[in-house]
């Protein structure tokens, strides 16, 4: 009767009942393609149940607000959160914490590219991108959108709306430099380490897209986990999570990021990302 009374509240709350079975899940905010992901995500799976003992299981999601909705319901305990799906995901999950972010999350970029139509090139000085059609990222993704959108209100002094000619969201990243690419938008934000990615693959024809702006750093994607995740896998589950995300060294499992290593992180970390979102209002 205690089992059926506990699953009862378990539905009657929306929570999924995997959040209290053995298994451990995390997920990963959608910023590429998604049959990328999976590969890349599953590998990362395999590792953390050899190190931690327990199944482990990578859940994909669609959208960045699902990522942020199932850290929400405890369908998953885990996700690789951008700066600003990660601010938040622990505002709606009183106790949660980052612990540890990619060495190059503590500095990350964004780049503003261009179609070659346009003539615009890089230079010391903010471009003149008004009037150009223009297309962000995802609408909660921190490189394709928050902080390029927060440097050109500081710099050229009109949101978005009012200074381009249209503007979009691609949903990704490879999606954006896709679309600029082929000129269905003159210009777009996009994380640096995607483009450079992509550049290096040679997935990028650099004779119709380049970089015409790189951003001041400021701090981006990390693991966050619930505050509660000792209750359901054991005293110091969390510390033995941080302690292998870490030590995590595989350059086959980091380049799955790609990030060099893993270093410790806190809330802290992201205050300045939380101080942006509300400057601008994407939160309050």
């Amino acid at each position: 009767m205690k089992n059926i009374a506990k699953l009862m509240l378990v539905l009657l709350a929306g929570v999924a009942p995997a959040a209290y079975s053995t298994t451990f899940t995390f997920t990963a905010i959608p910023d590429e393609d998604e049959t990328k992901l999976r590969s890349r995500f599953e590998k990362v799976a395999d590792y953390l149940e050899t190190q931690l003992g327990v199944e482990v299981k990578y859940v994909p999601v669609k959208s960045y607000s699902a990522a942020v909705t199932a850290f929400r319901n405890n369908q998953v305990q885990l996700a690789w959160f951008g700066g600003l799906s990660g601010v938040q995901a622990r505002r709606l999950v009183p106790g949660s914490e980052a612990i540890a972010q990619g060495y190059e999350d503590q500095f990350f970029k964004s780049y503003i590219i261009a179609h070659h139509s346009t003539g615009l090139t890089q230079g010391t000085n903010f471009p003149a991108i008004g009037g150009y059609t223009f297309t962000f990222g995802s609408k909660d993704s921190t490189s394709g959108r928050l902080m390029p959108q927060f440097f050109i209100e500081r710099n050229l002094g009109k949101r978005p709306e009012d200074l381009f000619k249209r503007v979009g969201f691609s949903g990704d990243h490879s999606r954006t430099v896709t679309q600029v690419e082929a000129g269905v938008y003159q210009v777009g934000a996009v994380n640096y380490k995607v483009w450079d990615s992509m550049v290096e693959a040679g997935k990028v024809d650099t004779s119709k897209v380049q970089v015409v702006w790189e951003s001041p750093a400021y701090p981006d994607y990390q693991w966050t986990i619930r505050g509660d995740v000792n209750k359901t896998y054991g005293d110091d589950f969390k510390a033995k999570v941080t302690k292998v995300l870490l030590e995590m060294k595989d350059p086959d499992l980091l380049s799955s990021f790609p990030r060099q290593s893993f270093v410790p992180a806190d809330n802290e970390d992201y205050q300045p990302v939380e101080d942006v979102a509300k400057a601008i209002g994407l939160i309050d």
